[in-house]
């Protein structure tokens, strides 16, 4: 499927899951730490996974409200994504993921904030990038 993309942007790390990663163009730097659960040191420092959820989860916010400005419900300010991503050994060798989407709609009914969601899943670019490949899991709370 071709994409007309619109935007491009670029990151480099070093040293890995235990080094510094950050934008070529220098607006963002992090430092790198293996979380304890997968054999590192923990502590200060962030790891890939955690920068998969926090730009998934404002990704998918993004997505809703496009999909609102189509029509669909107002997406409340306080409107909230949590997104969880875990990350293990897999059966078949190597490593997987898997992801859970917790969306708060608050004042949003039910019914409406599932639609609503429902849409935003098909138009976000993180969800057409991870779907039918991970264990995925998509909850209006």
């Amino acid at each position: 499927m071709a994409v007309d993309v619109k935007y491009r942007t670029s990151a480099r790390a070093t040293g890995g899951r235990d080094g510094q990663s950050g934008t070529t163009d220098g607006t963002f730097n992090v430092k790198l730490t293996v979380p304890k659960e997968l054999g590192g040191p923990g502590g200060e420092g962030v790891n890939p996974e955690q920068l998969f959820a926090t730009g998934y989860s404002a990704c998918f916010l993004g997505a809703m409200k496009f999909v609102a400005s189509q029509g669909g419900p107002k997406v409340p300010a306080d409107a909230t994504v949590t997104a969880t991503v875990g990350i293990g050994p897999r059966s078949e060798g190597g490593f997987g993921l898997e992801i859970s989407l917790e969306v708060a709609l608050p004042g949003v009914p039910k019914a409406e904030a599932e639609a609503l969601v429902a849409k935003a899943h098909q138009v976000c670019p993180y969800s057409n990038a991870t779907r039918n490949n991970i264990d995925f899991k998509l909850n209006v709370v």
